[in-house]
């Protein structure tokens, strides 16, 4: 492979470990139904990617669950609220990531052929630091271990879409130019954060948030439907501004080698 790219910077959740992304699905459908809110896995999920306390904010201003929060409690949420369903999402998450750090399929070989190839492997992460202490030495043990990673706290609080997590990665790494980044991730979020920070930005299809399958539930499904899932995924991807769209991270070292 030659070195178009000097890193590539990858996302953690659906993206490297846990396959489907679910910790944070879990924690936070749990959290609001502490507060007699029962959203479903689309609402859940739409904000993915997002640092986790902007992800709810953003949740409690869809249309239908305000309206559920205002007839369940009798005013339209607050900020006040934000923070008391953050209180009861933290601890469940917390208590549950250590089991939900397992790299997804491929991921240890093709970052195993892209620091052969002498590319630097970094990482961004809608996750808090506190997240990010457990998953990291559990992956590490798993056999994933990033040279860079860094969260929302790192940056103010400014975690995706903004692009400054990537600009700490750029930094962190010695890249020359962001057009020798690529940026790679499994939701909407992860696609908008690398197309602000002006690198190469590159969907994952399956085991990825956007697709919402357990690989159970993937490798249970028909040929033709499993090809329609990830093209869906796909679809959403492109239309979000993904310069690629790889189904497994098995396809990584191809296409940065044919990008090169």
């Amino acid at each position: 492979m030659t070195n178009r790219f000097e890193a590539v910077i990858f996302d953690w959740a659906g993206t490297t470990v846990d396959y489907g992304c679910f910790a944070p699905v879990r924690a936070f459908q749990e959290a609001f139904k502490e507060f007699g809110i029962e959203p479903t896995m689309a609402e859940t999920r739409k904000p993915m990617g997002m640092l986790k306390h902007d992800h709810i904010n953003t949740m409690l201003h869809m249309n239908r669950i305000a309206r559920a929060w205002e007839d369940e409690h009798g005013e339209a949420p607050t900020d006040a609220d934000v923070d008391a369903v953050y209180s009861h999402f933290e601890p469940k998450l917390l208590s549950i990531l250590d089991g939900f750090a397992d790299p997804k399929p491929g991921v240890v070989d093709a970052v195993a052929a892209l620091r052969e190839a002498g590319i630097k492997i970094g990482s961004t992460t809608g996750y808090t630091d506190k997240m990010m202490e457990i998953v990291v030495p559990k992956a590490a043990e798993n056999g994933y271990a990033p040279d860079f990673w860094i969260s929302p706290d790192g940056t103010n609080g400014f975690g995706r879409p903004y692009p400054y997590m990537v600009f700490r990665n750029l930094e962190k790494l010695g890249v020359t130019d962001v057009r020798k980044a690529a940026k790679v991730g499994d939701t909407l979020s992860d696609i908008r954060e690398g197309r602000n920070a002006g690198v190469f930005t590159i969907g994952v299809t399956e085991g990825s948030s956007q697709m919402a399958l357990s690989e159970d539930e993937f490798n249970a499904l028909s040929d033709a439907d499993k090809a329609k899932a990830r093209a869906a995924a796909r679809d959403a991807f492109v239309n979000a501004g993904a310069d690629a769209v790889i189904d497994t991270m098995a396809e990584l070292p191809t296409l940065l080698a044919q990008l090169a």
